[in-house]
C-alpha cells in the first residue's frame, strides 16, 4: 500500500510534469507532416545530465525505490501486485529520457515476469513505440498488428493504433497509415488528439492529391470547434481553404469568410498564416499590391514560424522578381535564405537563384541607364531642356516638401524637452560609432538647432543668447541653396554623351547587356518568354556580327519550349544565312551534341589545354585567339581567355599576366574566372615585389644551373641534354635533375636542378667543361632557386646577368 500511495504516486506527479514540459516546449511545424507523438529527439550526446528534465530523473527514482524497497519475489514470483507499474513507470521515465535501451529492458521485463498483469498490453505498446524511436518499425508494426486483434482498452487502443500509424509514416507508406490513423481518431475520447489524428490524416490525403478526402478530414476538426485546441483548428481552415483555391479558384464570397476569421478575438495568436490565406486569395485575382500588403502583415504576426516566414519572403521575392524589381527580389531572397536550412535541396536552389540575381541586377542597370540616355539623345535641344527641368522642378517640390515637415516638426520637439535633457545618461546603445553615420549625424544637427536654435561655438554655449543671422547672411545661405548643382540644366546636358561613337558604345553596351540577360533568363530562371524578349530586343538593335548568330541560335531554342512553329522559321535562316557555321551543322545535324565530336568549343579546349601542359605557350596564345574570335558570346569563351592569360604568363611575366587577368575581370566580372582573376589580382599577385637578387650563397641551400638556348637552336640543345643525362648516370649523380623551360619567347633554358651550394653548381659546370668524355662549352650562369623563379615571374634576366661576373653573349644572338 505504501509504494502505491506514496512513492509511485509521487513518481506518476513527476512523470505527468515531465510530459507537460515536453508538450509545451515542442514546437509543431505544420507546413510538414505532424508525428503522432510530441517529443523532440536530441541528436547531440548529452554528457552533462543536469540538463536534461529532471522530472523524467524524479520519476525513475520514485520506481527504482519503489521496486528496491517494495518488490517481495517469493518462490520465484512476485507477491506486491504494485510492483509491475513500477516497471511500467521507470520504462516510461527512460523512454522519455530518451534512454532507449533501458526503456526497453524494463517493458520487456513486464512482458517476460508478469504475463497476468493487466498492464501487459500497455506495457506491449510502450516497448513498440520504443522500437519506433530506435528505428526498429518493422519489428514494432508486426507486434502491433497482434497487440490491436486483442480486446484492448480505448486508450491502449488508440495508441496502439496511433503508433502503428506513425511507423508506417516513417518507412514512407503513408497510404497504409491512413486507416489506423482513423481507427485511433474515431476510437479516442480525448479531443486533443481527435484533432491531431485528422489533421495528420489530412496531410496524408493532400500529399497523395485527394483534396476532398483531406477537406473531409479538415472539416471534422472544424466541426470540433473549441473542443479540440484552437491551433488545429485554425491550421485545419487554412490547409481546407488552400485546398479550395486550386479546386475553385473564383470563389468571391471567401473574402467576407476571411475578413471574419481576422476579426474573431480567438484568432490573433494566429493571424501570421490567416494574413497569409489573404495574400494568397489576392494573388488569385492578380491584385499583387494587396498581395504584398498581407504578406508583409503575415510576416509581422509570424511568431518566429520560421515556415510562414521563409514562404512568406520567397513569395515577395518571386512577385518582384517578376515586376522586374531585381534590387528588392534580392533583398527578400537574402531574407529567405536565412530561414532555410543549408542541407536542403531548397536552399541550394534558391541560393544559386540568388547569385544568379545579381548578373541580372547589373545587366538589367547597364539596360536600364543606356536607355535612358538614348531616349534623351533623340529629344531635341528644346525637348531635353523641358525634360530635365521637370527633373529639377520635381527634386525642388520635393526638398521644399521635406522642409516644411521639419518646420513643423522641430519646434513640437523642442517644446517636449525641458533643458536638463542634456544631462539624461540613459541612452539606447548604438549600433556604430555615432560620427560615422552621416544620417544620424545630420539628424542630430537638426535636433540640436531645433531646441537651442543657432549657438556661436564658444564656451557656456547653454547660457549665452541665440546667434541671431543677419539679413547677408541669410541671402548668402539662400544663394548657396539656389546654386545647388542639381539643380542646374548645366549640370545634366553638360554630361550626355557626345558624338557617333559615343552613342554607338551605349548601343554595343546594351546588346551585350540584353543578350547576357536572355542567357540568364533562359538557363538559370527558365524564364523563356522574358529570354524571347531580350534576345529579340538584341537582334532589333543593330547589334555587333558576334552577337547576331548566337542570339538567333537561342531564340531557336526557346521557341522550340514555346512555339514551335516559330522555331522553325530561325531554325531555315541560321542554315540559309550561315551554312558553315558550328550553329548550322548542329541544327543539320543534332547527334553532334551527344557525340561531343572534336569540333566541340569543350573538346578543342581540351586539346589546347593539353599543348599547354606540353610547354607549347605561343602555339596557345595564338589559337585561343582564334577560338576566342570562333566562340565569340558563348560561355567558354572565358575559359579560352584564362589559359591564354595563363600562357602569355610564362612567356611574358607577371606584368603581361596582371594586364590579361584584369581584362578577364573587367569583361566578365560574373563569370567564375572572372571572379577568380579579381581574387589573384587583389590577393596572391599584388604582394609580388621585385626586391633585388640574391647573388651570394647566404642562406641558400638550393641552386640552379643554367644553359641558355635561342629558341632555333634545337640541335645544340638536344645535344647538351643527351650529354648531361649521360654524365648524371656516369657520376651516379641521383639527386641531380634537369628540365627544359622555356623563358620567352626567344628563349630556352637547360635547367640543372639540385645544387646544394653555389660552388657545387659551378663545380658540375667545369666538370662538363673540362672532362674530355663531355667538352660541354656552352655559356652559362648559377642561380639561387629563389632568383630563378624572379627571373621567370619578372623577365628581369637581363638584369641579374649585368649584376654577375660572367656573361652569356649567346642571350645578343
Amino acid at each position: 500500500m505504501n509504494a502505491k500511495f506514496n512513492t509511485l504516486y509521487n513518481g506518476h506527479l513527476a512523470l505527468e510534469n515531465g510530459q507537460q514540459t515536453l508538450i509545451d516546449s515542442y514546437v509543431d511545424n505544420y507546413w510538414e507532416i505532424l508525428p503522432v507523438e510530441r517529443m523532440e529527439i536530441r541528436q547531440e550526446i548529452i554528457i552533462d545530465t543536469s540538463q536534461l528534465n529532471p522530472d523524467f530523473r524524479r520519476a525513475e527514482l520514485k520506481a527504482t525505490k519503489a521496486i528496491q524497497k517494495y518488490g517481495m519475489e517469493i518462490g520465484g514470483k512476485e507477491r506486491n501486485p504494485q510492483i509491475d507499474q513500477a516497471y511500467l513507470l521507470l520504462g516510461k521515465a527512460r523512454y522519455y529520457d530518451q534512454r532507449f535501451v533501458p526503456a526497453l529492458e524494463a517493458f520487456n521485463y513486464i512482458l517476460r515476469k508478469y504475463t497476468n498483469s493487466d498492464l501487459i498490453h500497455q506495457a506491449g505498446i510502450w516497448r513498440e513505440k520504443t522500437n519506433i524511436r530506435m528505428e526498429n518499425e518493422e519489428v514494432a508494426i508486426t507486434n502491433l498488428k497482434r497487440i490491436v486483434g486483442r480486446n484492448l482498452h480505448h486508450q491502449d487502443m488508440t495508441d496502439a493504433y496511433a503508433m502503428l500509424a506513425q511507423a508506417y509514416i516513417n518507412l514512407e507508406q503513408k497510404d497504409s497509415a491512413i486507416i489506423p490513423l482513423k481507427i485511433a481518431s474515431n476510437v479516442s475520447r480525448d479531443f486533443e488528439k481527435k484533432g491531431r489524428y485528422n489533421f495528420i490524416i489530412g496531410q496524408l490525403y493532400n500529399e497523395k492529391g485527394m483534396l476532398d478526402s483531406a477537406n473531409m478530414a479538415f472539416e471534422k476538426i472544424l466541426d470540433y470547434n473549441r473542443r479540440t485546441p484552437r491551433v488545429y483548428l485554425i491550421n485545419a481552415y487554412v490547409a481546407k481553404t488552400k485546398n479550395k483555391f486550386r479546386t475553385e479558384p473564383q470563389d468571391y464570397t471567401l473574402r467576407e469568410e476571411l475578413e471574419k476569421m481576422e476579426r474573431n478575438r480567438e484568432n490573433r495568436p494566429f493571424l501570421g498564416p490567416l494574413y497569409r490565406l489573404n495574400a494568397l486569395y489576392y494573388m488569385q485575382y492578380d491584385s499583387l499590391e494587396q498581395a504584398a500588403i498581407y504578406y508583409n502583415k503575415s510576416l509581422r504576426n509570424a511568431h518566429d514560424d520560421r515556415g510562414l516566414l521563409y514562404r512568406n519572403y520567397h513569395a515577395l521575392g518571386t512577385m518582384y522578381f517578376d515586376n522586374s524589381k531585381y534590387k528588392l527580389a534580392g533583398a527578400y531572397y537574402d531574407s529567405t535564405l536565412t530561414y532555410l536550412n543549408e542541407n536542403t535541396k531548397e536552399y541550394r536552389v534558391l541560393s544559386r537563384k540568388r547569385n544568379n540575381l545579381d548578373d541580372v541586377i547589373m545587366y538589367e542597370e547597364v539596360v536600364s541607364r543606356n536607355d535612358s540616355i538614348l531616349g534623351v539623345l533623340q529629344l531635341n535641344p528644346a525637348q531635353r531642356e523641358a525634360y530635365y527641368q521637370g527633373h529639377i522642378d520635381s527634386l525642388i517640390a520635393k526638398e521644399q516638401q521635406l522642409k516644411e515637415k521639419q518646420e513643423i516638426v522641430a519646434p513640437r520637439r523642442g517644446r517636449q524637452r525641458g533643458f536638463m535633457d542634456g544631462f539624461s545618461q540613459e541612452s539606447p546603445p548604438a549600433v556604430e560609432f555615432y560620427f560615422y553615420n552621416t544620417t544620424s549625424v545630420s539628424y542630430g544637427i537638426q535636433e540640436f538647432k531645433a531646441t537651442w536654435g543657432n549657438r556661436v561655438l564658444e564656451d557656456n554655449w547653454r547660457f549665452g543668447g541665440l546667434s541671431v543671422r543677419s539679413d547677408n547672411q541669410a541671402v548668402a545661405e539662400s544663394d548657396s541653396i539656389a546654386i545647388n548643382p542639381l539643380h542646374q540644366l548645366a549640370y545634366y546636358l553638360d554630361r550626355l554623351p557626345v558624338g557617333d561613337s559615343a552613342v554607338d558604345s551605349l548601343n554595343t553596351q546594351s546588346n551585350f547587356a540584353n543578350y547576357q540577360l536572355g542567357l540568364l533568363y533562359k538557363e538559370k530562371f527558365q524564364e523563356y518568354q522574358l529570354a524571347v524578349n531580350k534576345l529579340e530586343t538584341v537582334l532589333e538593335n543593330q547589334p555587333e556580327e558576334r552577337l547576331i548568330l548566337p542570339s538567333n541560335y537561342n531564340l531557336f531554342k526557346l521557341y522550340q519550349q514555346i512555339d514551335p512553329s516559330k522555331a522553325e522559321i530561325y531554325k531555315t535562316a541560321i542554315i540559309k544565312e550561315y551554312p558553315d557555321s558550328r550553329y548550322a551543322m548542329l541544327l543539320k545535324n543534332p547527334s553532334l551534341i551527344l557525340n561531343q565530336d572534336q569540333s566541340s568549343p569543350e573538346a578543342i579546349y581540351g586539346q589546347l589545354y593539353k599543348d599547354f601542359e606540353n610547354h607549347k605557350y605561343q602555339h596557345v596564345i595564338e589559337q585561343s585567339d582564334v577560338y576566342i574570335s570562333r566562340f565569340n558570346a558563348e560561355e567558354i569563351v572565358v575559359k579560352f581567355e584564362m589559359l591564354k592569360a595563363t600562357a602569355t604568363a610564362r612567356l611574358y611575366g607577371i606584368d603581361a599576366y596582371k594586364s590579361s587577368l584584369n581584362e578577364i575581370a573587367l569583361n566578365y566580372p560574373n563569370s567564375p574566372e572572372g571572379q577568380n582573376a579579381k581574387e589573384l589580382l587583389e590577393g596572391s599577385l599584388s604582394k609580388y615585389q621585385d626586391d633585388g637578387f640574391q647573388l651570394e650563397e647566404g642562406e641558400s641551400t638550393n641552386w640552379k644551373l643554367i644553359y641558355p638556348f635561342h629558341l632555333n637552336d634545337t640541335t645544340d640543345l638536344v645535344k647538351l641534354q643527351g650529354t648531361i643525362k649521360q654524365s648524371l648516370e656516369d657520376l651516379a649523380y641521383d639527386k641531380i635533375t634537369f628540365s627544359k623551360d622555356q623563358y620567352n619567347p626567344e628563349t630556352i633554358f637547360v635547367t640543372v636542378h639540385g645544387f646544394t651550394s653555389k660552388l657545387r653548381a659551378q663545380g658540375y659546370a667545369e666538370l662538363l667543361n673540362i672532362n674530355k668524355d663531355y667538352l660541354v662549352d656552352n655559356e652559362n650562369f648559377v642561380i639561387s632557386s629563389s632568383d630563378y623563379k624572379k627571373i621567370q615571374i619578372y623577365k628581369n634576366l637581363e638584369g641579374y646577368l649585368s649584376q654577375i661576373a660572367k656573361i652569356n653573349p649567346s642571350l645578343n644572338n
